[in-house]
């Protein structure tokens, strides 16, 4: 556990929020320190008795950065549980105990609206990123309080329930749920664990359909906040990368500072730390919320920018062919047409990307396709660029 947290809205995201306390005050495990300014029952928690060292806001009220200091012995806040059996009951306890931003949604990404319906719920009981921990490690143990976390889900919608595992044992009672909540197998290989591939094959989002997804360990603690009315801040965590002297499999906090989280395992010399995947992950100094893997790579020293004349002579105007190929369909899960999608996003061609699937995807998805079109496509960037000309146009 790192002597300091911090909390920090997604890449991309700026929510404006309203201060529940000020810089220098002490807080409570679970305890709201900032509250959605359109939506104040969402809070945003301290996932650890701290005290509050810095706040930084963008213009507007937009949340940029909350950094706490760990205080040893305090208290964790415990929330009444009693009116959880009603759907608008288990909502305002998910809400009111930081739970809401730990649910994705689709499309467009981000955490849903508070009172949003989703037409299919994805509980993501696989990972298969490069060097990502086993979901199925983080429920030992835990399994009564994942299938009291799942039961409280599927009060949420009236459509499926899909938990999404590799093969093996049901890591739920399927007797003990609906016809709704189903197990769904997945391959090995990425992206065919990729959430957003599992949507579109299963559930395709689209503008009036939004689809949520949740990590199977966060409806564990989904579980054991119903139970206990406790909210546990927890991640079970991986830490790779070429610049460690070893990894590492680790429990730490929401928000843990990667820095501690790596200090003495890193290699000497300057190093780059992401949150998330050597895939999709970003260059960060907290772990995300929705982030269960640490990587650090070894820091590249910048390359000499060429003449302007040599640039010019060598940088085309437009994009760079896409030729179809295997790897290209793989990093796709041949889930769609690859070269086609692709050629949609880089020429912003909206209506025949949202045709191909462009809804059910978010950047994380493309990443690896990305990397094999080595990084020249900006894929990720293209995506989020079409997604919010999309919001803008269609969804408004």
């Amino acid at each position: 556990m790192t002597e300091e947290s911090g909390l920090r809205a997604a890449p991309g995201q700026a929510p404006r929020v309203t201060m529940e306390v000020e810089q220098g005050a002490t807080v409570a495990q679970g305890a709201p320190v900032a509250r959605l300014r359109s939506a104040p029952e969402v809070c945003f928690v301290a996932p650890m008795p701290a005290r509050l060292a810095r706040i930084e806001l963008l213009q507007g009220h937009r949340l940029s950065e909350i950094v706490l200091f760990r205080e040893p012995g305090g208290d964790a806040v415990r929330h009444d549980t009693s009116k959880a059996k009603t759907e608008a009951g288990l909502r305002r306890l998910m809400q009111n105990a930081g739970f809401w931003p730990w649910l994705g949604r689709r499309p467009f990404g981000g955490m849903p609206a508070p009172d949003e319906r989703p037409a299919a719920i994805f509980v993501m009981a696989t990972d298969t990123r490069p060097l990502a921990p086993d979901p199925r490690q983080a429920l030992t143990g835990r399994e009564p309080s994942f299938e009291r976390g799942l039961h409280a889900l599927a009060r949420l919608t009236t459509g499926p329930v899909f938990v999404c595992q590799q093969p093996g044992p049901s890591l739920f009672d399927a007797g003990a749920h609906d016809r709704r909540v189903r197990a769904v197998e997945c391959g090995p290989r990425h992206p065919q664990g990729a959430t957003g591939m599992r949507v579109h094959a299963l559930y395709p989002a689209t503008l009036d359909r939004p689809v949520w997804d949740i990590h199977a360990e966060d409806v564990a603690h989904l579980g054991d906040l119903l139970a206990t009315g406790v909210l546990p801040m927890t991640r079970l965590v991986r830490i790779g990368g070429e610049a460690l002297r070893e990894g590492r499999l680790l429990r730490t906090r929401v928000g843990a500072d990667l820095r501690g989280l790596t200090y003495r395992i890193a290699q000497p010399g300057a190093h780059l730390l992401l949150s998330g995947s050597p895939l999709d992950g970003h260059a960060s100094h907290w772990l995300a919320p929705r982030h269960r893997q640490v990587t650090v790579l070894p820091r590249q020293a910048a390359a000499a920018r060429p003449h302007w004349l040599l640039a010019a002579l060598t940088r085309s105007g437009t994009p760079k062919p896409v030729i179809p190929n295997a790897a290209l369909d793989q990093a796709f899960g041949n889930a769609l047409p690859a070269a086609a999608f692709v050629r949609a996003l880089g020429s912003g061609d909206d209506e025949t990307a949202m045709k191909m699937g462009l809804l059910s995807l978010l950047e994380e998805d493309v990443a690896l396709a990305d990397y094999v079109l080595g990084g020249d496509a900006h894929l990720p960037d293209l995506m989020r660029e079409m997604l919010d000309r999309i919001r803008t146009e269609f969804a408004a």
